[in-house]
């Protein structure tokens, strides 16, 4: 039975991927074009030198001051992938924008590699907020932060701790409780198994310094990240990038994102918040549920159309024209009206 689940599992993906490619799929890892100004950056969290992109408006002009905002990307990501494509198209919107690799990804630093623990990426978008109010053409008083995806989990953990986060966009939210987790990776047994042995790699790591490792993707490897023909994560043309590793994901990983519950978070959210999901997105009804939680009475929630059901919509809020446009357009007017 749990087979067969499986295989309609992957079967619809596979319809869904195809509807995806139906559309246009917009300029993810590509360089900007040549009438915006990308600048390579450094800057540290909690000891690890993180390494960004800043990208500045196309009629930037020195000695002005510019609203900014910190651009993150879903789970196992680089900044090449969809917060690359984000940061372009906002500071397209006259933002300045940061894409970086968080720490244990890309070209950051951090140890060990791979590993992915939403506390830590939420430390990190903290930091690069830090390093914007300090770049001398941000208006350090206007600073908001963007998040696709598990993305959007980390910045609004961020923000419902960080007061100098003024706005906040999310698109296709990943959010999250123990209940949750359950419906893609396994039910209790298969969570239990996998927080168990990422306990293990962990005490392997402390005494060895060995990085037990999955591959990130896979459509044969069960025991992957994620396991099933997205072609968003296996299209070079996509997100399949050279930039990306799919090939690891840190097995200790598990335990640091199966217990992670950001839906506490939403009632300590005081800023302006707007959410952009859809019922094909992932877990909508837990987008919904942290919308009424949120503290903040200046919030929206859009809500868009899609004949695709949940969570095969997903991925076009990652690459594909329409979905990415809608949110560019929602994001940059809520930006500019609240911050």
């Amino acid at each position: 039975m749990k087979k067969y689940i499986t295989w309609l599992f992957n079967l619809l993906i596979i319809t869904a991927c195809s509807n995806e490619k139906k559309s246009g799929t917009a300029n993810s890892n590509q360089e900007p074009s040549k009438d915006k100004t990308v600048e390579k950056v450094n800057f540290e969290s909690e000891g690890a030198n993180l390494v960004g992109n800043l990208y500045y408006p196309s009629n930037y002009e020195e000695g002005k001051k510019y609203s900014a905002l910190v651009i993150s990307g879903s789970w196992t990501t680089v900044k090449e992938q969809m917060a690359g494509l984000y940061a372009q198209k906002l500071a397209g919107e006259g933002f300045i924008t940061l894409a970086f690799d968080f720490r244990n990804f890309g070209e950051s630093g951090g140890e060990p590699r791979f590993y992915e623990s939403p506390s830590l990426k939420k430390v990190d978008v903290q930091n690069a907020v830090t390093f914007l109010s300090e770049v001398e053409s941000v208006d350090n008083s206007k600073i908001g932060a963007f998040g696709v995806c598990a993305g959007a989990m980390y910045t609004l953990m961020a923000a419902s701790e960080d007061s100098r986060i003024k706005s906040v966009v999310t698109t296709a939210s990943w959010l999250h409780d123990a209940e949750a987790v359950k419906l893609f990776y396994g039910g209790e047994e298969g969570v239990n198994a996998k927080v168990e042995a990422a306990r293990n790699a962990k005490k392997q790591y402390t005494e060895t310094g060995e990085v037990q490792y999955i591959p990130a993707i896979s459509t044969e490897d069960e025991s992957a990240a994620m396991y099933g023909p997205y072609d968003y994560y296996l299209n070079p043309e996509r997100g399949a990038i050279e930039q990306w590793s799919n090939d690891k994901f840190a097995v200790m990983s598990w335990e640091d994102w199966l217990t992670t519950d950001p839906m506490p978070t939403a009632e300590h959210i005081t800023v302006p918040t707007l959410m952009i999901h859809s019922d094909g997105a992932v877990l909508p009804q837990y987008t919904k549920n942290y919308f009424e939680r949120i503290g903040s009475s200046d919030k929206e929630l859009h809500w868009m159309e899609t004949e695709l059901e949940s969570p095969f919509h997903q991925f076009n809020y990652y690459d594909q024209d329409a979905e990415v446009e809608e949110s560019v357009t929602k994001a940059s007017a809520w930006f500019r009206s609240k911050m």
